[in-house]
């Protein structure tokens, strides 16, 4: 059995990893940590987890993190650089959910996060966990950074696209809209019931953390430079739970069978669903699921490629990602503990 544990399990994906690694039949739950819940039954914080999870959060300085196989940083941006290089020197693979390792330009890292990196030569190190672009170097990993949910969404819709070479990579458009529970569990206007109800607002126009982390994984597909990929992303906030829905835009340079293009290119993966044409994936189609749906569009046989990419933020946006990357690393089978159909309604 791995033995995991969580380093930040109060919030949205660390309830998430909770859900899905008490019901993996590989896994032991070890440790799971929070300051300020120390003590406090995992159960009696979340019922949905009674009878499933029997452990106490516990302090980080008190926890037995060091006697884990794998932890998982389900934490703000900046807290698994602090820890990581410990971890990693006593032998445990480390998966952080957060944005600590996932670009690889330290200086714009800082940029965009405004903060200076604790381990700058630990992001060399750290392999991007898109599993349906990185998997031979996740196999080998002892660090992961495990991708965004937007630049997840993203990416795997442009993805056969910017490889193949027949779009324009200087006007990309991503119109992205997500669920409330992106935002994270916490108290704050935006996102209170009575501000996020029946409201739909773009967010984050002049720019988002998440923009250079969905153009460096571009770039790499291309095998261009970063600065070269010309993207505009623009995140929304909709008055919904969980869920992300990218409309992409890109402006075709080469004819193809753009169909055939993507149900070749993710034929063999597990989590990628691509739909027949004229096809409209919803966000409830994979809810509480690891499953990206999409969809290709030309509308009015124009210049223009429309496609459609749906996921659960919290599953295969996050720890949903995080536990396909863990089976990736420990040599099980990928699916393993993430069979779950979607819910509905």
């Amino acid at each position: 059995m791995i033995k995991a544990g969580i380093v930040g399990g109060t919030g949205y994906t660390g309830v998430e990893l909770l859900r899905l690694l008490a019901r993996h039949p590989e896994v032991e739950l070890t440790a799971i940590t929070s300051r300020g819940e120390a003590g406090t039954a995992v159960a009696e914080m979340f019922s949905s987890l009674r009878g499933s999870v029997d452990l106490k959060f516990s302090d980080p300085k008190d926890a037995p993190l060091k006697e884990c196989d794998v932890v998982f940083f389900a934490t703000p941006n900046g807290i698994a650089m602090q820890q990581a290089a410990s971890l990693l020197d006593a032998g445990v693979k480390v998966i952080d959910l957060a944005a600590d390792f996932r670009i690889k330009d330290v200086a714009l890292w800082e940029q965009w996060y405004g903060m200076t990196h604790a381990s700058p030569a630990l992001v060399a190190e750290a392999v991007y966990g898109l599993p349906e672009v990185n998997r031979e170097q996740i196999k080998a990993a002892r660090l992961v950074a495990n991708p965004g949910c937007y630049p997840t969404a993203t990416q795997l819709g442009f993805l056969p696209l910017v490889e193949a070479g027949c779009i324009d990579l200087d006007h990309l458009i991503a119109d992205a809209k997500s669920g409330v529970s992106g935002a994270g569990r916490k108290a704050e206007i935006g996102i209170l019931f009575s501000e996020a109800s029946d409201n739909f607002k773009a967010y984050g126009v002049p720019g988002h953390r998440h923009l250079p982390e969905i153009r460096q994984g571009l770039a790499r597909a291309a095998g261009k430079e970063t600065s070269q990929i010309g993207l505009t992303f623009v995140p929304h906030l909709t008055p919904m739970i969980r869920g992300i829905h990218a409309t992409l835009y890109a402006r075709i340079t080469r004819e193809d069978d753009f169909q055939a293009l993507f149900e070749r290119r993710y034929a063999s993966e597990p989590f990628v669903d691509v739909l027949p044409p004229k096809s409209h994936p919803d966000t409830r189609s994979v809810r509480a699921a690891n499953t990206c749906r999409i969809a290709i569009h030309r509308p009015q046989g124009g210049d223009t490629l429309v496609v459609l990419s749906v996921i659960d933020n919290l599953v295969k946006g996050a720890a949903g990602q995080a536990v396909q990357n863990m089976n990736i690393m420990f040599g099980l089978d990928e699916c393993s503990g993430l069979s779950q159909v979607p819910v509905l309604p």
